[in-house]
This record gives structure tokens, C-alpha cells and sequence, in this order.
């Protein structure tokens, strides 16, 4: 089926209607006079319709019964067309990657990296949750993030990539530790340096105690230097007031721990296969 109008004689056909006459007409749709009248016959003409009179007396423009029919569906396919336009032309919507990272890597480290992707991604977008490699875990298990950075023990799972990571006892500066029952400033329940703490402590043939827990980094430093506790920490945790403990003083040094990056059940799309492979060029520890 062939139509006799297209969107620029119904455009015309609006403005001549809205504006009263061919002269404005022309000047709302950039165009001469004569061609404003042109297209209009040329509409008339394809339809086999007269759509508009002009008023002997009065010299005004009155539409016919089919003008006014077609008026109604005129602006209907007008704005439909315009919408079209302003929704093709708009820019899409970023895809989103859903990372999740460990607590205490939620700092100055993440931000740089995570930073660094969305510059070299712009038509991505990043969602990050922190949390512990537990509960990454389940959230990965249950779809709701895409790639998790997790602490654990090394080699226990597979992974995308891996990072090896050096712990070190830490203390106060200023103050010394406890010889009879171990003060320990730690993680919530689920953080791999919580569990390897007590069981090197045990080890030791001593006891200990939870003097701090902390949901972050940034409390367990301040309560080691504050004199609270004891800590096992990554090396690169280490501030300028905390002390590293030695073997003399029953603190034997522990195996290395290991940052994984790990993915769900779920293949993998190409937006976080691009995050998962930017982690892994630019991930140092």
C-alpha cells in the first residue's frame, strides 16, 4: 500500500491550520510561500480531499469535514514521529556490571581501580557492594552481582585470576602485648584473617579475646595503634604507628593469603567478561 502524504506535508498541513495562513505557515516551517501552497495541493491531490477553504468574505482558512479528520491524526503521527526521533538520537543507556569487593579492600586501592575502568569504559556502568567473601559469595550464588574480588585460603576454588597477599602480626607502637590471654582487634565472623588470628594464637599454646571487632579496615588500624589489640593484617595494612611482631614474641609468621577474582554459575556477558579482564591487567597488590 502506498501513502499520499509523508511527515513533511502533514508538518506543513499542521502549520498552516495552527498558524492561520500560508505566509506564517512558511515562516514556522522554513519555506517559501508558494511551496507551503504546493505541498498543501500536493496532500489535497494524493488524498482525492479537499482539506482546507479559504473564506471569500472574510479571507480566513476554514478546514473541511476530512481536513479536520486528518488534522486529529496529523499531530498523532507528528509527535509519534517526533518521540521517535528524540529516543533513537538520545544516547543509550550504560549496561551495568555488578562487582563485589572485600570489606577491607574497600579504600584508596579500589577507588584508583575502579576508577581507572570507568574511564576506560564510559559505556559501562559500575556497581560495586562490599562486603565479606562470605556473603559475596551467596551473592554471586544467587545472581545478584557478576564478578566478586574475595579473600580465602589459596587454591581452594577456581578462579579468573589470583593475587598472592603477605600477612604480618601487628601492635601498637607503643605499648606491648599481653603475655597471658591475646587481645585481638579483627573482622566480623567470615574474614579469613579472623580465623587464621585465633588458630595461630591457639597454636602458640596461649588464649585469646576479642578486644575489637571492626567492619573495616580503617577500625582495626586505629585499634592495634591505639594499644586494644593485636592484629593479622595484609603487609600493605601496615601504618607508621603499628609495630610488626616477631616470632620472639609468639607471633609466628602465617602462609600467604589469596585475593581471587571469581565469577558465578552464570556465563559470563562481554561488559563484565571487559571488567573482569581490566581487573585483571591492572590488580597489584
Amino acid at each position: 500500500m502506498s501513502y499520499p502524504f509523508d511527515l513533511d506535508l502533514l508538518r506543513t498541513f499542521v502549520a498552516v491550520i495552527d498558524s492561520g495562513g500560508f505566509t506564517r505557515a512558511a515562516e514556522r516551517v522554513f519555506l517559501t510561500q508558494s511551496t507551503v501552497s504546493q505541498q498543501i495541493k500536493k496532500l489535497e491531490t494524493g488524498l482525492s480531499q479537499t482539506l482546507i477553504l479559504r473564506d471569500r468574505s472574510s479571507g480566513t482558512l476554514q478546514t473541511t469535514e476530512a481536513g479536520e479528520l486528518l488534522l486529529s491524526y496529523a499531530r498523532r503521527l507528528l509527535a509519534t514521529a517526533d518521540e521517535a526521533t528524540e529516543v533513537m538520537r538520545r544516547p543509550s543507556a550504560p549496561r551495568t556490571v555488578r562487582l563485589g569487593v572485600p570489606e577491607d579492600f574497600a579504600g584508596r586501592r579500589l577507588i584508583d581501580l575502579l576508577s581507572g575502568f570507568a574511564d576506560a569504559s564510559p559505556h559501562l556502568r559500575l556497581d560495586t557492594t562490599s562486603g565479606w567473601s562470605t556473603g559475596l559469595g551467596r551473592l554471586l550464588e544467587a545472581g545478584e552481582i557478576d564478578l566478586a574480588l574475595v579473600k580465602r585460603e589459596p587454591s581452594v576454588g577456581a578462579c579468573l585470576a589470583s593475587w598472592k597477599e603477605d600477612l604480618v602480626w601487628i601492635g601498637s607502637e607503643n605499648r606491648a602485648v599481653e603475655d597471658d590471654i591475646v587481645p585481638l582487634a579483627v573482622f566480623p565472623v567470615g574474614c579469613i584473617y579472623r580465623e587464621r588470628a585465633m588458630r595461630a594464637v591457639e597454636r602458640s599454646g596461649r588464649r585469646w579475646r576479642i578486644a575489637y571487632t571492626s567492619q573495616g579496615l580503617m577500625g582495626v588500624q586505629a585499634a592495634v595503634a591505639s594499644g586494644l589489640g593485636v592484629s593479622l593484617v595484609p603487609a600493605n595494612a601496615v601504618l607508621p604507628d603499628h609495630r610488626r611482631l616477631t616470632p620472639a614474641e609468639g607471633f609466628e609468621p602465617q602462609p600467604e593469603a589469596e585475593l581471587a577474582l571469581v565469577k558465578g554459575r552464570a556465563t559470563l556477558g562481554p561488559e563484565a567478561q571487559d571488567l573482569a579482564d581490566f581487573i585483571t591487567r591492572n590488580l597489584s597488590l
